[in-house]
């Protein structure tokens, strides 16, 4: 779910171009709730429809959201449409097309589900609605002690500007009935890869799960990985990336199809893995790989694991841009996706499978009680399998990765 940022540098170079274009006014513009007042949200938000862009490439994903919908709607009489996206950079463009045309109210996107680049690049130019969140009466359940990145999104501070909804955590999986053992490393999956040609792949950049794989090898490749957390602009990027390209060139040609062809995403992925043409695969949360082995997607005999100095670890928000329609009800919609009963059906392998922002002692007894008995699933990794969580570079390096591998390695699908 990432921008792409060469869609966005163009559309952002057309606003620079006419920053004298002149402002209009939507006659259905939504004034600015006053999240303070809770109760003069609420009946703001009554009526209002909101149009959720997010991406669309999980069913699972996707029939949590329409559930989300629904209790919006009967509890708040809010209606939800998601808007289904293949690439994050299709709402941003939109926004700031927008912007460009002096839309600057009434717009056509209400709430964006976002983190990383896409979130600094609307921050960067005035593109959120905000601040917000830490007025809403969840947020107050939100653990801003113990899980940090729910308010800094990949370096970047949120300032209230977007709304945790969802923690991730790289983890690969692989089929017990088929291997002995697994690869825990970058240096140890190249050689397994050398014995077993083909039975690994990774989606295409800039697919979000494929640019991950890369800031996954990098992150333990480079050798201070303190310099990633610094703009790739202030450092000697290209020798900082070196690493990458000298073990791409190693691993490409031992991939899946000789890396002349990738998935589209982590669900086709998966797929493949289900289909026995590859043997390990990597999803951002072990608790998705329980949930489709519920599902019957994977055998039951398909287990978790992390690389032994760890995984990239990060937090998903919703932001609202600045020219919403409904920002009210974007609000509350927000609000409950933070909420114990959602946040606890979104843990629920059942249906997602994807970890809580929550704070367990937060929360009220039942609650907690509730998450405590939640069955996890046979796949999913306990806190203490997790290992070390690797914090996300800042955002500029993931631009710079994508931009740079589709001149090496790029094909069309």
């Amino acid at each position: 779910m990432r921008l792409r940022m060469r869609a966005f540098v163009s559309a952002l170079a057309l606003a620079t171009g006419i920053a004298t274009a002149s402002l209009s006014m939507s006659a259905y513009a939504d004034p600015a709730p006053d999240v303070g007042n809770w109760q003069s949200v609420l009946d703001q938000a009554r009526g209002q429809t909101v149009y959720w862009h997010a991406w669309g490439g999980e069913p699972r994903i996707n029939d949590y959201i329409a559930w989300a919908g629904n209790q919006v709607l009967e509890r708040y009489g809010v209606k939800v449409i998601q808007v289904k996206l293949t690439d994050t950079a299709d709402a941003v463009t939109k926004v700031l097309s927008e912007k460009t045309a002096g839309v600057n109210d009434g717009g056509a996107v209400d709430m964006i589900w976002i983190n990383g680049e896409n979130f600094a690049a609307m921050k960067r130019n005035d593109l959120l609605f905000g601040p917000w969140v830490e007025d809403t009466p969840n947020f107050d359940y939100v653990d801003v002690e113990g899980k940090p990145t729910v308010v800094n999104d990949f370096t970047v501070p949120t300032d209230g500007l977007e709304a945790p909804w969802g923690m991730a955590q790289v983890s690969f999986y692989y089929d017990t009935a088929k291997l002995d053992s697994v690869p825990k490393s970058a240096q140890t999956l190249l050689e397994w890869l050398v014995k077993h040609p083909g039975r690994f792949t990774y989606p295409q950049p800039p697919n979000y799960m494929g640019s991950t794989f890369l800031k996954q090898i990098l992150t333990e490749l480079v050798k201070d990985p303190k310099v990633l957390q610094q703009p790739a602009d202030e450092v000697d990027a290209q020798a900082v990336l070196a690493p990458l390209w000298g073990y791409l060139e190693d691993l490409q040609p031992l991939l899946w199809r000789n890396g002349q062809a990738y998935p589209q995403n982590g669900a086709a992925m998966r797929t493949l893995l289900g289909d026995n043409e590859v043997d390990i695969a990597f999803s951002f949360s072990s608790g998705e790989v329980s949930s489709a082995i519920e599902a019957m997607e994977l055998p039951d005999t398909v287990r978790s694991y992390v690389f032994d100095s760890g995984t990239l670890g990060n937090t998903n928000f919703v932001a609202i841009p600045y020219n919403a329609s409904a920002k009210a009800g974007a609000v509350v919609l927000a609000d409950f996706l933070m909420s114990p009963e959602a946040q606890l059906r979104k843990q629920d392998p059942q249906y997602w499978g994807a970890d809580t922002v929550l704070a367990m002692d937060k929360l009220p007894k039942d609650m907690q009680d509730a998450f405590a008995n939640l069955d996890l699933g046979i796949a999913s990794l306990s806190p203490a399998e997790r290992g070390t969580v690797l914090p996300e570079p800042h955002p500029s390096w993931m631009e710079l990765v994508e931009t740079e591998w589709q001149k090496h390695y790029g094909v069309v699908q």
